[in-house]
C-alpha cells in the first residue's frame, strides 16, 4: 500500500550529512540516532543479504544501504503507515530495500523460508508489561509494543544463515534479558555500551553475536558520544568518532 499520510503531515530529515533522506510523521514515531548507530555496526558487504526486523520508516536499512553499496536489505514492519513510508524512503533514495509488513512473531512463509548473512534490529526499548504506552498508537507500537523480547531474538536467530550475525541496539536495563534470550544460539557475542558522557552510566548499548560463533564473550568500554561533562555551546558535540558515523557514515569500529 501507499501510505494515506499527507505530505503536510510528514517532515523530510536527513541522515548521513545528507546522503540519506527520509520521510517521517510529525506526530508519532521519529528516529533519532538509535537506527544510525545500529546501522553503522553492521559489518556488511557488498552482496550479502541483510534483514531489519522492525524497520519503521527505514532509517537504519537506507544508512546502512547508503554505506555499503551492493547489500541487499529486506524490512519487516508490523504498522502500515511505516512501512508504506519506508518504501517511499527507499525509492526516493534509489535503495534497493524490500519492505514485508508483517508481525515479528508471524512472519509470512517466503520470508521464514529464506536466510540472511545479517540481521539488524532495534526492538522497542519498554516492556508493554510495566505499564509503558504512548498516546501516540505509532510511538506505542514503536517504543513498547505487544511482542516479547525474547521472540524478536528468536525470530532474527531463525532467519541467520549458520555464520551470520546478528546485531541489535537495546536498553541497557535490558541486557541481561537479551543474553538470556542469545544462551546456546549465538556465540561471538561482544557487547558495545553507549554513554551520553564520559562518567555517566551507559543508557543503551550494542550487541552483536554470530551463529556458530565460538569466540568468548567480550564487553567493551563504553563508546562515549557528546564530548565534554555537559552541554556547553548550540549545536552538536558528538565526538569524533560518533560524527563520522552520523555525518559521514562511517563504520563503527567494534575493535577486532
Amino acid at each position: 500500500m501507499t501510505s494515506t499520510l499527507g505530505d503536510e503531515s510528514l517532515t523530510r530529515d536527513a541522515f548521513l550529512g545528507g546522503r540519506v533522506q527520509v520521510w517521517q510523521p510529525v506526530q508519532g514515531y521519529r528516529a533519532g540516532i538509535d537506527p544510525v548507530m545500529l546501522a553503522a555496526a553492521v559489518a556488511a558487504v557488498p552482496g550479502q543479504a541483510v534483514l531489519e526486523l522492525g524497520c519503521g520508516a527505514g532509517v537504519a536499512a537506507l544508512c546502512l544501504g547508503a554505506r555499503v553499496p551492493g547489500v541487499t536489505v529486506t524490512g519487516v514492519e508490523i504498522q502500515a503507515e511505516y512501512a508504506a513510508l519506508a518504501r517511499r524512503n527507499g525509492a526516493e533514495n534509489g535503495i534497493s530495500f524490500d519492505v514485508v509488513e508483517a508481525d515479528v512473531g508471524a512472519l509470512p512463509a517466503g520470508l521464514r523460508a529464506q536466510a540472511f548473512d545479517h540481521l539488524m534490529m532495534n526492538p522497542p526499548y519498554f516492556d508493554r508489561a510495566l505499564g509503558t504506552e504512548s498516546a501516540d498508537a505509532g510511538r506505542d507500537v514503536a517504543l513498547g509494543g505487544d511482542t516479547p523480547l525474547a521472540v524478536w531474538i528468536d525470530a532474527g536467530t531463525r532467519r541467520l544463515r549458520s555464520g551470520g550475525w546478528m546485531t541489535v541496539i537495546q536498553r541497557a536495563a535490558r541486557l541481561p534479558e537479551v543474553l538470556g534470550a542469545l544462551k546456546g544460539r549465538l556465540g561471538s557475542v561482544v557487547v558495545l555500551p553507549l554513554a551520553a558522557r564520559a562518567g555517566r552510566r551507559a543508557d543503551l548499548f550494542l550487541l552483536r553475536g554470530r551463529k556458530g560463533g565460538r569466540a568468548p564473550f567480550r564487553l567493551l568500554a563504553p563508546l562515549v558520544l557528546h564530548d565534554g561533562d555537559r552541554h556547553l555551546r548550540d549545536g552538536d558535540d558528538f565526538a569524533a568518532s560518533v560524527k563520522a558515523i552520523l555525518r559521514d557514515g562511517a563504520a563503527l569500529d567494534w575493535g577486532d
